[in-house]
């Protein structure tokens, strides 16, 4: 019988995402990790919304597993899907989650992108992006 080692992703997902999070707050110029998570939660959010169940799986796919895994929680699939907007109005989107505790900047979306762009593989992301709908690749311009 062989056995099966625990893929490294998964062995190193809690520092992938600390990393992950650091740059987020970083290149936002937040204060705290807090702040981070709560602008990246509201970007992923956003994003889906604009997806149905087969393409958000195609993205997850993409993302480090303590991503993928903030992506699809508690997930509405009776939410409607919206359609891709104009970068101020899904901006306005991120902040409305949580507003009382929500502190991203008007580049929200822009400065997760950057943090993700830096974090996983561009050129499988790019060629996801790229089977998804209209919009979706801009959505993920840094």
């Amino acid at each position: 019988m062989s056995t099966m080692t625990v893929p490294l992703e998964y062995r190193q997902a809690s520092a992938d995402f600390d990393r992950f999070i650091l740059d987020v707050r970083d290149i936002a110029g937040l204060q705290t990790t807090n702040q981070a998570y709560t602008m990246v939660q509201a970007v992923l959010q956003t994003f889906r919304r604009r997806l149905d169940v087969p393409d958000a799986l195609l993205f997850a796919n993409v993302l480090p597993p303590v991503l993928r895994a903030v992506f699809v929680a508690d997930w509405d699939l009776e939410e409607p899907q919206m359609p891709f907007a104009g970068r101020f109005a899904m901006t306005r989107e991120v902040q409305s989650l949580r507003p009382d505790h929500n502190l991203s900047p008007d580049t929200a979306i822009a400065d997760v992108a950057a943090a993700l762009r830096r974090n996983v593989d561009e050129a499988v992301l790019d060629r996801v992006l790229a089977r998804l709908p209209a919009g979706a690749a801009d959505f993920w311009r840094a």
